[in-house]
Formats: structure tokens, C-alpha cells, sequence
């Protein structure tokens, strides 16, 4: 593990995924048992599972960026460092 890295617990892990499975299937299981016609049931169901895509989407897209951000300021630090002691060297 490198400076600075975090590792999530298993436990962790576990309740994200427990936590969001248990919210789809309700939300899923209330859209299916609403007193509505079965087309109007199909239209929340498309709508709901393409928002759970987007939200992957979105937490990938986002931790992706955060990571190159991390990745920019350690070149930007180690280029800073050899120059610093390219400069010690020289005067």
C-alpha cells in the first residue's frame, strides 16, 4: 500500500453493498406493487435503473478524477524535488 492509499474493511464493503441492494429492492418491489397501470409501472422501472447506471457512472467518473488529481501532484512533487536538488547540487 503506497502513502497515502486507504483500504476499505471487508465489513465496509459489506454494508455498501447490503445497503444498496436492500434500496434497489425495496424501491424496485414499490414500483412493482404500486396500484398503477403496467405501463406506468415500466416507466419507473426504466427510470430507476438507468438512474442506479448513471449513479455508477458518476462514483467512477469521479473517483477517476480525484485518483489523476493524486497521480498530478506526485509528479508535480517529484519534479519539484529533483529540481530542488538539482539546484542544492549546482550552488
Amino acid at each position: 500500500m503506497m502513502d497515502g492509499e486507504r483500504q476499505n474493511t471487508a465489513a465496509w464493503v459489506a454494508q455498501v453493498w447490503i445497503s444498496f441492494l436492500v434500496a434497489l429492492g425495496l424501491t424496485l418491489a414499490g414500483t412493482v406493487l404500486l396500484p398503477v397501470d403496467w405501463w406506468a409501472r415500466g416507466y419507473l422501472v426504466m427510470g430507476e435503473l438507468f438512474l442506479v447506471g448513471s449513479t455508477f457512472t458518476l462514483a467512477k467518473t469521479t473517483r477517476d478524477e480525484h485518483e489523476a488529481r493524486l497521480f498530478r501532484n506526485r509528479l508535480a512533487k517529484a519534479k519539484s524535488e529533483k529540481l530542488l536538488k538539482d539546484f542544492e547540487v549546482t550552488t
